[in-house]
């Protein structure tokens, strides 16, 4: 099972973000385990810069906007 967390404020990029995450893992088979992490303090120890950011199985792959489907694709099967 893969992780994911997604680093947001609860903005609507950040829900649209958890979305993509769970349709694309659903869509390639992938069991994966989203959290979605709103403290400001936890974003920023994460090293996010913007939001949404998300990290896979520990490794921030993306700050800043929804990521590209294809990228994400690739960050999930990883």
């Amino acid at each position: 099972m893969k992780s994911v967390k997604v680093f947001g404020p609860g903005c609507r990029r950040c829900d649209s973000a958890v979305k993509m995450v769970r349709d694309t893992a659903t869509a390639l088979g992938i069991d994966v385990d989203v959290v979605k992490v709103v403290d400001p303090k936890s974003i920023a120890q994460a090293g996010v810069m913007a939001t949404p950011g998300i990290a896979v199985d520990g490794k921030l792959v993306h700050s800043g906007g929804l990521p590209d489907p294809e990228k994400l694709q690739s960050w999930l099967r990883g």
